[in-house]
């Protein structure tokens, strides 16, 4: 664990950066995104209820050294969506350190990776599926990238990741009905179906190339969740006893969730929705100079962070038009500008700000063409 005097060193090296030229080189963001992980491990993450080989993120920082660590009892607080996400974003560092050629960096990211994993296990009373299926996609989504990175790294799949793939992709499966037209349910209650879910679980269904059952829940978002005047996606629909009503809402991460299954899909049509979904983005969703808006508070602290991840996708895919492209890099590295120099007290936003900087390290576009509007 940092002492006090390391975390006011870090603070140090995150103002310093931030106000250093080149605010859009990649490097700046990496260097700034390695402090933000660092920091996150040592004020948030530590062994489930101390048990060797396990590893679990504290809903709120942890008190600075000496002071002793109070680990959370199974039956405390539990945030099942945070860790998913917390576990991504180690995911993010990993798959980076990768193609850079660090391999070794690499492997320490997804001994961590597996380590979370295991302690999300644990902590979930021993098993992976849990009450909201939205949940599930997203451990779904990090487990299937677990898998991915344990093949590159090893040659063999990673068997916890394995295991809760075949669990998580089953619920996803009978969490689907014809109701409404089809598309997915957000809980096991069945009476609410929404984008939060439909759209990671879209995203995961394209990536292992069931491209039939992705598509299928992409017509039904665009059908029954897309918002003609604003060109975004509502939040859900939910069954009444007077009929269907619509719940129309509008957050960043559903538009992100949505974006990434778009590209993954790959389809032309595909493709140039996601080109209309960025416009809107910009449109609609972002301030006069600081990039997106952040939602505020628990949850929302993770919105923006997931839409970040994927509109960095989008900066770096070929396959969109070049002005998209500089659109989607411009407001994940005018995003990260917001939190550069934040410290974060709960782990679902110090996840989102690690989150982003990572994302605006991984924008490749050079400067010049990064600051046209």
């Amino acid at each position: 664990m940092h002492t006090t005097g390391e975390l006011s060193s870090g603070s140090r090296l995150v103002n310093e950066a931030q106000h250093q030229p080149g605010i859009h080189d990649p490097a700046h963001w990496e260097a700034l995104a390695a402090v933000a992980g660092e920091d996150l491990h040592a004020r948030f993450g530590h062994r489930l209820m101390g048990l060797p080989g396990t590893w679990i993120g504290s809903l709120h920082a942890m008190p600075a050294a000496p002071a002793p660590r109070k680990r959370p009892r199974p039956w405390s607080e539990w945030h099942y969506w945070w860790q998913a996400h917390y576990l991504d974003a180690i995911l993010d560092a990993a798959f980076h350190e990768l193609h850079s050629g660090h391999r070794c960096a690499a492997q320490r990211h997804w001994r961590r990776a597996k380590q979370l994993l295991r302690g999300i296990l644990l902590r979930n009373f021993g098993r992976f599926p849990n009450y909201f299926y939205d949940d599930m996609a997203w451990l779904l989504l990090a487990s299937q990238r677990l898998n991915g990175l344990s093949q590159q790294l090893t040659a063999r799949p990673a068997l916890l990741a394995t295991l809760a793939m075949r669990a998580l992709g089953r619920q996803l499966v009978r969490g689907q009905d014809e109701k409404l037209g089809g598309g997915l349910y957000w809980s096991r209650k069945r009476d609410f179906k929404n984008t939060p879910t439909n759209a990671p679980a879209a995203l995961y269904f394209a990536r292992i190339a069931d491209l039939g059952t992705a598509t299928g829940l992409l017509d039904w978002l665009r059908r029954e969740l897309y918002s003609t005047p604003s060109g975004l996606y509502l939040d859900g629909i939910r069954l009444t006893a007077g009929g269907p009503r619509t719940e129309e809402a509008i957050y960043t991460y559903n538009q992100g969730t949505v974006l990434g299954a778009l590209l993954a899909t790959g389809s032309a049509e595909h493709l140039a929705q996601a080109v209309s979904l960025i416009q809107a983005i910009n449109d609609r969703l972002a301030t006069a100079t600081q990039g997106l808006r952040l939602e505020s508070g628990g949850d929302g602290n993770l919105f923006t962070g997931i839409l970040c991840r994927y509109l960095a996708l989008a900066a770096n895919d070929e396959r969109l038009p070049a002005a998209t492209r500089r659109t989607a890099a411009r407001l994940v590295c005018d995003t990260a500008s917001q939190l550069a120099d934040r410290v974060e007290t709960e782990l679902s936003a110090a996840t989102q700000r690690w989150t982003i900087l990572q994302a605006a390290g991984r924008v490749s576009l050079p400067p010049s063409q990064l600051d046209a509007k």
